[in-house]
């Protein structure tokens, strides 16, 4: 046989039409699972006990130092992320409902209540109450809803109540006991102050003695020589006479300069910076002189006596200016002298108080740094006395709680559990998942052969035909059954799976009992027959032969009498109700006679009836456990597998198919058998439709298409309709 190939199986995709076929099909599991949950929700609803609640709301605030900063400024509180959850914790903590359990007396009462009047621990009545409570923050506010369940609506009221009180009292008692505590820790540092203060009080007066200072009262510091306001007229003093002494002394450098280079330029320019009367008073006799001897040698010789004695007089005038002005240099020289002397004397007095000052500072330095560092201890202790008294103060005033209550719990007026409505349409929703879950859960577990796409992807084999559930005999519903239908859709297909016209010899096989397997074979070789082919069906099934019930004949004579050479084949071949068809029985098989079916007589048998016969149908055993059925598929021409639809695991189909292949069968296709239309509507083209199709038209149509399916089968098989007798 051929190597059936085909392309690798595509991944499977469910379609929205396959959970609608999945839930139709396991609907009764739905329906069950969904009652069953809805009785019981409604059933536990009504059952457990009604519980009331009530609420209480506060007002939190953050907790602030239990004492301020000395200095008085407001404190900046960071955000807390995980305030509001601290807060939950501190309410649910034993520090706060033990009071509660404690006011209220929850340890007796409940005992009583709920536990035949044993009395129970703080421990576990604090579980108790802390299953009935639920806190919750308010959006976007500081406030805290504190509700509370109980079967008595006084007391939830009561609980929420006390624990929003308790809260309060614990948050109130803390903040006072951190105050008390802050006020004792000052009080310490206070007194710790004022003994140090002491001793660095007496410590500043032994270096006041042992330095010999003359400490002025209120002096913080040294008290240098020369006071700021003596030293800044010094320093004034000292940077005037710096700059006469500069002026004068630059002017004596450039007179000088002139001097050296050119005396009569001196003369001119002397007299313009230094006022000098007398020099004055000769230049301008100087002057005159000059003008009378140019006046005179314009009239007389050089050699006259009165340019002589005007010579003389200039000579005499040059002289007397010449010393005046060595006279005023000197003078200048002098001046220059004297006030670099005085400048000097300035410097050294500033230089002197200075230097003695700083040895006097560095001497007496120790002294004035422990005396700042006492000031400063005073100061302190000053601030920490007023802080202290301040809050001692402020400890006996009235003061704002950090927590409020804004809203007090009232007893309700309804229970608030159970929701029967919010219960029950849960019970149902939820036993409708359940329901719908456990059929996908067993549909998933189900690895029977479902659909037409599960044999082709897995068993890589096409399908022949489909056949619908709860199929009778053809041999007893006759041509107008309306069943027939599905039987000649797979005769065609079958007809047109023949790779050779000569294949005409057809067993029928299946992977195990009850799939439908005899059904198959008796209703396609009826429908063969009806299209007018000579079929021949052999029941095979030596083990457990039925087919002789269907046709209502005995199974005395059959085919084992033929292969253990009892009797001739025409003496085995019986004939039916339905025309152009013949049975032969198995017959009796005796107990030594085992795997005659592989006999040469059989295959002799095979070879002679395909001369006869159209068509030859054999009806086989499970092919999985008996040797019989693999025999049969390496004897005969085509072999074709019916599966069960939702019956065996898909293993135990592929497992026959291999078994087919392995002996060598020329395995054409599958027969999907006993599908329930009802209920997977996707195959209501194999069955539906065409029942419609053929049977809402005349009979005449019928006529002229069975007369078309008698020639198709007549020329398939070549051979005219006779009767058993001549073909015998």
């Amino acid at each position: 046989m051929d190597d059936f190939k085909t392309s690798a199986p595509p991944e499977t995709r469910l379609h929205f039409l396959d959970y609608w076929r999945v839930i139709r099909i396991r609907k009764a599991i739905i329906i069950t699972v969904f009652l069953i949950t809805a009785i019981i929700a409604t059933a536990v609803t009504f059952i457990l006990p009604e519980s009331y609640s009530s609420t209480a709301r506060i007002k939190v605030e953050n907790d602030v130092m239990d004492i301020g900063s000395i200095t008085g400024m407001p404190q900046n509180n960071s955000y807390d992320p995980y305030f509001i959850q601290t807060t939950f914790e501190i309410m649910q903590s034993q520090i706060v409902l033990s009071n509660v359990i404690a006011g209220m007396n929850l340890n007796v009462e409940w005992g009583k209540k709920y536990f035949n009047g044993e009395t129970l621990k703080t421990s576990e009545t604090m579980e108790i109450l802390k299953q009935r409570m639920l806190l919750a923050p308010v959006k976007n506010t500081k406030l805290i809803s504190i509700t509370v369940y109980s079967d008595d609506k006084n007391e939830a009221a009561q609980l929420a109540n006390a624990i929003a009180e308790a809260y309060r009292a614990y948050r109130f008692q803390s903040r006072q006991q951190l105050t008390e505590n802050g006020l004792k820790t000052l009080e310490e540092q206070f007194q710790e102050q004022e003994q140090e203060i002491k001793t660095n009080q007496d410590y500043v007066e032994l270096l006041r003695q042992q330095l010999h200072i003359t400490d002025q009262a209120g002096a913080s510091g040294f008290t240098p020589t020369l006071t700021s306001e003596v030293l800044h007229q010094i320093e004034e003093q000292k940077i005037e006479k710096e700059q006469l002494y500069k002026e004068q002394f630059v002017q004596l450098q450039e007179l000088q300069s002139i001097q050296q280079t050119n005396k009569d330029k001196l003369c001119d320019v002397l007299p313009q910076m230094v006022q000098d009367a007398a020099l004055n008073d000769l230049l301008s006799k100087l002057h005159e002189a000059q003008q009378k001897w140019v006046t005179m040698t314009n009239d007389y010789a050089l050699t006259n006596y009165n340019i002589i004695r005007v010579q003389s007089l200039l000579d005499e005038l040059n002289r007397e200016i010449d010393d005046r002005v060595i006279g005023i240099m000197a003078g200048l020289e002098s001046q220059v002298k004297s006030k670099k002397a005085a400048l000097d004397a300035v410097t050294d007095l500033v230089d002197a108080a200075k230097t003695q000052d700083q040895e006097e500072a560095r001497k007496n330095q120790p002294y004035y740094d422990q005396k700042r560092n006492l000031e400063q201890m005073q100061d302190m202790h000053k601030l920490l006395y007023s802080k202290l008294e301040a809050e001692k103060i402020d400890l006996s005033l009235p003061k704002n709680s950090m927590v409020q209550i804004t809203d007090t719990a009232e007893p309700g007026k309804t229970p608030v559990k159970p929701n029967k409505t919010v219960n029950i349409v849960l019970g149902l929703v939820f036993g409708l998942i359940m329901g719908v879950g456990l059929a996908f859960f067993i549909e998933y577990l189900d690895t029977s052969v479902k659909t037409i796409d599960d044999v082709e992807r897995t068993f890589q084999a096409p399908v022949l035909g489909v056949i619908p559930q709860n199929i009778g005999y053809l041999v007893d519903e006759g041509t107008e059954s309306k069943h027939a239908e599905a039987y000649r859709v797979l005769r065609t297909n079958l007809l047109f799976s023949r790779k050779d016209e000569k294949l005409n010899t057809i067993v029928v096989v299946s992977a195990g009992a009850g799939e439908g397997k005899s059904t198959t074979t008796i209703n396609l070789a009826t429908v063969f027959a009806q299209a007018g082919n000579r079929v021949l069906v052999v029941d095979s099934d030596l083990g457990r032969p039925t087919l002789h019930k269907h046709f209502k004949v005995a199974n005395n004579l059959g085919l084992t009498n033929y292969l253990l050479k009892q009797n001739k084949l025409i003496e085995l071949v019986q004939t039916t109700a339905v025309p152009g068809l013949d049975f032969m029985s198995s017959g009796r098989l005796p107990n030594s006679s085992m795997g005659i079916l592989g006999s040469a007589q059989m295959k002799e048998m095979i070879a002679e009836l395909k001369q006869r016969y159209d068509f030859i149908f054999f009806d086989s055993p499970p092919i999985l456990g008996v040797s019989d059925a693999s025999i049969l598929a390496s004897e005969v021409d085509l072999v074709m597998q019916v599966i069960q639809y939702r019956r065996y695991p898909q293993p135990m189909t592929i497992r026959a198919k291999q078994m087919i292949e392995k002996v060598g069968g020329n395995f054409v296709g599958m027969v999907l058998n006993n599908i329930n239309m009802s209920q997977d509507e996707g195959y209501y083209y194999y069955s539906g439709y065409y029942h419609d199709y053929y049977y809402s038209r005349s009979a005449s149509e019928q006529e002229a298409e069975a007369k078309s399916e008698g020639d198709l089968g007549g020329a398939d098989s070549g051979k005219t309709e006779t009767n058993i007798k001549q073909k015998y």
